[in-house]
């Protein structure tokens, strides 16, 4: 009897430019590409934070709704206190 092998759903990326450097990712959404991104810092939130997609500032209240597409440009900033 031969086993049956189910097939594995490779999981899409997208091709994205991220902070002038070229990126692929399998986030669906800023807020999920945030994430990703900041995982090894000390960022337990976003406060602090801003995201901008092809040029324009997005809300961080809209990030879970905005999604990725290949090509996008998306420049992540962290404001940051001192001198």
């Amino acid at each position: 009897m031969t086993p049956t092998v189910k097939p594995t759903m490779a999981t899409p990326t997208v091709k994205l430019t991220v902070n002038g450097l070229p990126h692929e990712s399998d986030a669906a959404t800023l807020a999920e590409l945030w994430q990703r991104e900041t995982e090894g810092l000390d960022a337990a939130s976003p406060r602090g934070f801003a995201i901008s997609l092809n040029g324009v500032v997005v809300r961080r209240a809209a990030w879970a709704a905005t999604r990725l597409a290949d090509g996008d440009t998306v420049e992540i900033i962290r404001a940051m206190s001192g001198g």
